[in-house]
């Protein structure tokens, strides 16, 4: 398997990898300094460090007072949350389409660019020019959110073009890590500025981003055909002729020869039927596409939950500084990097998804019962890691792999060009579940605790394992037949 990929397709892993770990990197820096920010929007730094807080000043709170208090500013920053998610969901529907009839790369770079000049503009310029106003913070994560739904997208349709299914659990789960390895250099980034001010974490994400951006355009392919290469049964590579876009090759000595060669790949080309862009609607009726997103709506919740406030839970429920909560959280996205690689291996070897997912979110339902009970750092960290392996794991491969194996279906026939509007509806709908589960986070913890929003989270991931046993049903049958099968040829 390994022979079939050339340099061109590691550049296709790495840029992609890239340009989602610079994405999760600057939303990991909203995450981890929600500290800092509640403290700079209310009075409570104020009171306890006196006048001369350089976090908050006397007169700045006074002329803004944007809440009177840590509770009113912990709601807000989780409608900021679900505010983003939210726009973010509505964008993954239409940015889908849109990947899957325009040019990826263009839309991939004006993502990412755009995202970074609204997050400089969201953290940096507004703390520069003193300038608070809660409607205006909103509507920057609506712009940000429809920003960065063009990305994921766009980046697992590049990936289907250029990784078949053979191996696509391992390769999909090794590149999925893409997220946690984001949400790990957004921690450090993050911490690493924090002492000069949450506007510097935001100012050094949103700057490396920008350049990120620059660089996938200039230098990403989007599918082998640019190079002359086309998949062939899903795992091999053939000459065919260039996009019309591309630098065609040099002609050498045997100029007749290679014109010969070039007529009949013309006209096999010509014979094949040309893929089209699938329809929305009829996308989302595809097999497997609703379960998924079902399942994937409820486990994002939970995967998002973590990501959005675990920094903030440690602080407030332990007292652990801001910058140790942001260095212990890194456990749980390290987990998730190897939860998505070890699953996604072991799915390609069974040639099943559902049964590992299913064993996994099972699994998890009792991590996260231990996890809410640890508070010694050591152990809350190795609980960290492990409730990752069983959540992000399985969210990853949703994400990633199953999306491709959903977006290159039998039941597509000739409409190939399905990869990004189906993710854009997995992605999605499991972006409308973890918006509304991020604001059900902040209010269920204010009113009650956070043992009950660990209570919520178990029942979310009992909710996904629900949705997916029809397939899991289905897949487990088709095991049981092929070992039988197997039994009586021996």
């Amino acid at each position: 398997m390994w022979s079939l990929y050339t340099y061109h397709h590691l550049l296709a892993f790495l840029l992609t990898f890239l340009s989602y770990v610079l994405l999760h990197a600057s939303r990991k820096t909203f995450s981890n300094v929600k500290v800092s920010i509640s403290a700079q929007w209310t009075p409570s730094a104020l009171q306890q460090n006196g006048s001369n807080s350089s976090l908050s000043p006397g007169e700045t709170w006074e002329e803004n007072q944007l809440f009177a208090d840590v509770e009113e500013a912990t709601l807000f920053l989780g409608a900021l949350d679900s505010i983003f998610l939210f726009s973010y969901a509505v964008g993954l529907y239409i940015s889908g389409v849109i990947g899957d009839r325009f040019n990826l790369r263009y839309v991939l770079s004006f993502g990412l660019c755009g995202s970074a000049v609204t997050e400089f503009v969201f953290g940096t310029l507004t703390e520069w020019l003193h300038f608070y106003n809660v409607y205006f913070y909103c509507i920057l994560w609506v712009i940000n959110g429809l920003l960065q739904s063009t990305v994921w997208p766009c980046v697992v349709a590049i990936m289907g073009n250029w990784f078949g299914k053979s191996g696509r659990g391992f390769i999909f789960g090794l590149w999925s890590a893409c997220a946690s390895v984001g949400n790990i250099l957004g921690a450090f980034l993050a911490s690493s500025v924090l002492k000069y001010g949450y506007e510097y974490a935001f100012l050094v994400t949103s700057v490396v981003q920008f350049a990120g951006g620059v660089v996938v355009f200039f230098g990403l392919l989007t599918s082998p055909k640019e190079i002359g290469l086309s998949d062939y049964s899903e795992t091999g590579l053939r000459s065919v002729t260039r996009d019309s876009d591309s630098q065609h090759p040099l002609m050498n000595d045997d100029e007749d020869a290679l014109c010969d060669d070039y007529s009949i790949q013309q006209r096999d080309e010509e014979l094949e039927p040309q893929p089209k862009a699938i329809g929305f609607l009829q996308a989302f009726c595809l097999p497997g596409v609703i379960p998924y997103s079902l399942a994937y709506a409820c486990l994002k919740l939970v995967n998002y939950s973590f990501f959005f406030w675990l920094p903030f839970y440690l602080c407030n429920n332990f007292g652990w500084k801001e910058v140790q909560a942001d260095r212990l959280s890194v456990w749980y996205d390290v987990g998730g990097i190897v939860g998505g690689t070890v699953q996604g291996l072991i799915s390609d070897v069974l040639g099943k998804r559902a049964p590992v997912l299913a064993i996994s979110l099972l699994l998890a339902m009792g991590a996260l019962v231990g996890y809410s009970r640890e508070i010694y750092k050591l152990v809350n960290g190795a609980l960290l890691a492990t409730t990752g392996f069983l959540i992000g794991g399985p969210s990853n491969i949703i994400s990633s792999a199953i999306s491709a194996d959903l977006g290159r279906q039998g039941a597509l026939q000739n409409s190939q060009q399905a990869l990004a509007t189906v993710t854009g509806i997995v992605d999605g709908t499991g972006s409308i579940g973890a918006a509304g589960g991020q604001y059900l986070v902040s209010l269920i913890e204010s009113k009650l605790g956070w043992m009950c929003v660990f209570y919520f989270f178990i029942i979310m991931t009992g909710c996904s394992v629900l949705f997916i046993i029809p397939l899991l049903y289905r897949e487990i049958c088709s095991l049981c037949r092929d070992s039988q099968a197997r039994t009586h040829q021996l």
